[in-house]
């Protein structure tokens, strides 16, 4: 076979993207005239089995762009394809599901009848039971939704999205409403799931969530990708260091004056300092202060997100 018949053929067999956006942008009117540009020329694409987080400060663009990949809002240009299809397409057959920050929810239906009700406008779903206990729903099956806490609510949008055995979930702020425990036994939940070769796409303000759970971290600012990459690799795009010692009396524009400080925090006795030359820094505070218990650190995903969406350094 020739190197073209061959390319035609692979060509022929090749994966889509579970998700593929390309210069997608959305733009909202607002009152008194203008628009708010909420996506602006975003692209991204995630390839099945990924475990992606999307995360971006509040107007970043994060719910707009789900919106978009769940065919709930349809951009002013560019394109979304799902599997290689319309969002639609992918609905119909039940290839995408979500979770979403609220949804109607009968609150005089318990949880196994919410489940059973939901169950019946699939064509093949998941088993009620099955799904009652990935989502930790068993122990409450017979509880009135009304009942039922926020994150008990939550998993149970979880339940319900797992009805059609899709092969991508969109969460939305999934957590909100659980406690640290609740949120814990969700994330295990979820990534037993998607071990089963789901499609995870999430946005949270939860970033030990991202840290931990994703595979993958994607990062908008402003409607637009900033950063791409795992939590180690968007750590790294952050350059510097923090420089942290107990200093009493510490005066915060005193350090800003010492060359290579870039920013420094006073907390309490202990002080902060953000620096991309951390050895001068060190070296300065123990020769030339009364700084002690030093302690360098790299960035943390929560500094990086802060450089990377704000601009601080």
């Amino acid at each position: 076979m020739t190197s073209a018949l061959k390319a035609g053929a692979a060509g022929k067999h090749r994966v889509p993207p579970a998700i593929e956006l390309r210069e997608l942008r959305k733009s909202f009117p607002v009152p008194g005239g203008g628009v708010v540009q909420a996506v602006d020329g975003l692209d991204l694409v995630i390839e099945p089995g990924e475990i992606v987080a999307f995360l971006g400060p509040n107007g970043a663009g994060k719910t707009t762009s789900l919106d978009m990949v769940l065919g709930l809002t349809r951009p002013d240009s560019g394109t979304v394809e799902v599997f290689g299809g319309t969002p639609a397409q992918a609905l119909a057959v039940g290839r995408i599901s979500a979770v979403l920050q609220s949804g109607g929810l009968l609150p005089d239906l318990t949880v196994a009848e919410t489940v059973r009700l939901v169950a019946g406008m699939h064509a093949n779903p998941c088993p009620v039971d099955e799904a009652l206990t990935r989502a930790g729903l068993t122990e409450i099956a017979g509880r009135l939704v009304g009942k039922c806490s926020g994150g008990q609510r939550q998993r149970l949008r979880f339940a319900l999205a797992l009805l059609p055995n899709p092969d991508l979930i969109v969460l939305d702020e999934p957590t909100t409403g659980m406690d640290v425990e609740g949120r814990r036994d969700f994330w295990n939940a979820m990534r037993a799931d998607a071990a089963r070769g789901r499609t995870v796409l999430f946005a949270t303000h939860y970033l030990d969530e991202a840290d931990a759970y994703a595979d993958r971290i994607v990062l908008v600012r402003a409607g637009k990708v900033v950063a791409d990459g795992s939590a180690a690799e968007i750590k790294n795009l952050a350059s510097g260091r923090a420089v942290s010692a107990t200093m009493p009396g510490a005066v915060r524009s005193a350090l800003l004056a010492v060359p290579g400080v870039d920013q420094v925090e006073v907390r309490g006795d202990r002080i902060i300092v953000h620096t991309a030359d951390s050895d001068a820094i060190a070296r300065y505070l123990l020769t030339e202060t009364t700084a002690v218990d030093l302690e360098i650190t790299s960035h943390n995903l929560e500094s990086a997100f802060l450089a990377l969406t704000t601009g601080e350094n």
